[in-house]
């Protein structure tokens, strides 16, 4: 028996194609989940609505230079989203914070004395990242960069002329949309998962604990400060990548001989290789400008994570590291307050 056909136009069409009706009903349960996905994965991570901002002693008082955080490329942390404690922490230092929406250019970028690009994906990064936590891991294999050749060239010609960058990118999809613009400056991403079950927070392989003991945090403005005060002796960070520098540059996280990169989170012990000799944060002059890539992007925030049936503060509020001050230091030094 026909049923009156009252579907519209796009019913009409699917009704006579039913593989297209199949097709569309694939597509459409995909995105549902995905989007379910996503939404779960999102629900995890807030920024820490407690988290103190205050500094005691502004680095800046009389001059506030601009730093310029970018929210342009389908980034995973931007300055009111996930890295709103980072921002609201420069802003007690004395920076002007601001949003960029833009795609990087000249004319973007002038009047910026830092720019602070964090997890930036892409459009195509975005559908990996979602894939990937559905269980189609092959996604992570795909060709996506979060940034145009022409914006990388923008980015590297104002850096040589005297700008300053903090690049940031964690474990994969975000290693690989962030790699040509690591590359402008020498910079290496393995896009991977890195883990070190001898320093490490107990019971979390990812979670990397750097210390001056162990001889995996070194020495460098950003890690020694201005002062005694501005020391920092431990640095942990949360699920990363590593990273390995240009020569010249300085690894002031240096990755112990037993770490390991794994291609997917899922990885067993054989489809590892050693990360001996990389990093997970390393600075760099570059022509007249600075840069600091970093592995790893909790570490720079104060995040609430909610796990099932658990609540966990990651970043600058973790017991016993000094990633707050890590996070003023790496500022200091791009902004040309330390040498």
């Amino acid at each position: 028996m026909r049923l009156p056909d009252d579907r519209g136009w796009l019913g009409r069409r699917i009704g006579r194609h039913p593989v297209a009706a199949s097709l569309i009903a694939v597509l459409v349960l995909g995105a549902i989940i995905v989007g379910l996905a996503y939404q779960r994965f999102a629900s995890q991570q807030r920024p820490d609505p407690d988290f103190i901002a205050r500094v005691e002693r502004p680095a800046y008082v009389a001059e506030h230079p601009t730093v310029l955080i970018d929210a342009a490329h389908e980034n995973f942390h931007t300055a009111t989203g996930n890295y709103r404690p980072f921002a609201e922490l420069l802003r007690h230092d004395g920076y002007e914070v601001v949003g960029n929406r833009n795609r990087f250019s000249a004319v973007t970028l002038a009047g910026a004395r830092v720019l602070v690009i964090a997890n930036a994906l892409g459009a195509r990064g975005v559908l990996a990242m979602l894939a990937d936590l559905v269980g189609f891991h092959r996604a992570l294999d795909w060709d996506f960069q979060a940034f145009s050749s022409a914006e990388a060239d923008a980015v590297r010609d104002w850096v040589a002329a005297g700008g300053s960058l903090l690049l940031i990118a964690d474990h994969a999809p975000m290693g690989k949309a962030a790699r040509a613009l690591a590359e402008r400056f020498g910079v290496e991403m393995s896009n991977c998962f890195t883990e070190d079950d001898k320093h490490c927070v107990p019971d979390h392989y990812s979670w990397l604990v750097f210390s001056r003991d162990s001889g995996t945090l070194l020495a460098h403005p950003v890690t020694d400060g201005r002062g005694p005060d501005e020391r920092v002796n431990t640095a942990i960070t949360f699920t990363g990548q590593s990273l390995k520098g240009p020569p010249g540059s300085i690894p002031f996280l240096s990755l112990a001989a037993t770490a390991r990169d794994y291609p997917t989170r899922q990885s067993t012990y054989s489809e590892g290789r050693s990360a001996a000799g990389r990093s997970q944060g390393v600075a760099l002059k570059y022509g007249r400008g600075r840069v600091v890539v970093l592995g790893e992007a909790a570490m720079l925030t104060a995040q609430v994570f909610r796990p099932p049936g658990q609540e966990v503060r990651l970043g600058m509020e973790y017991p016993g590291s000094d990633d707050r001050q890590l996070a003023l230091n790496i500022l200091h030094w791009l902004s040309g307050l330390t040498n």
